[in-house]
């Protein structure tokens, strides 16, 4: 993927514009959420209900996101054919090292992501709260749709 990336302009570009409407619509769709989970709190809360989520739907929807998030970001690409062939030795496989590597980037992540959730844990109250949701929906979801933009009117 990342050498057709490469040597097409009209793949990039695809790639490019198809990556600009999905963080367009996952920006649209947080915040129109923060809408509807309102009025959907206030019925609750009216009604004495709670919602349930089954956790096993929750994550097999946010592994399916991240993935679709990669897939369609080009600059992933980009990088590892920009960055990871510079760490390569010469006389090494090369297939067998760039997926090492990948794999190290890959681990790093899981270690920046879980001091992230650590962090999150400890401020678990104040997150969990409505209002705080509402918040952070709204200015995550300004700033995708913000970056959408930019991406598909950017030419570079």
């Amino acid at each position: 993927m990342s050498a057709l990336l490469v040597a097409s302009h009209l793949a990039y570009d695809v790639l490019r514009l198809a990556g600009a409407a999905y963080l367009v619509w996952l920006g649209g769709m947080m915040i129109w959420h923060t809408w509807s989970r309102r009025a959907a709190g206030r019925a609750e809360a009216a009604s004495g209900r709670q919602s349930a989520t089954d956790p096993a739907n929750t994550a097999l929807r946010s592994w399916a996101r991240g993935v679709m998030t990669n897939l369609l970001n080009p600059k992933i690409g980009a990088f590892y054919v920009a960055i990871l062939p510079q760490f390569i030795p010469a006389d090494s496989q090369h297939l067998v090292m760039g997926l090492t590597l990948a794999g190290v980037h890959d681990a790093e992540g899981i270690i920046w992501f879980a001091m992230l959730i650590s962090a999150a844990h400890l401020a678990r109250q104040f997150l969990e709260s409505a209002r705080a949701h509402r918040v952070m929906d709204r200015i995550a979801g300004t700033a995708l749709i913000g970056f959408g933009v930019k991406l598909a009117l950017w030419s570079g």
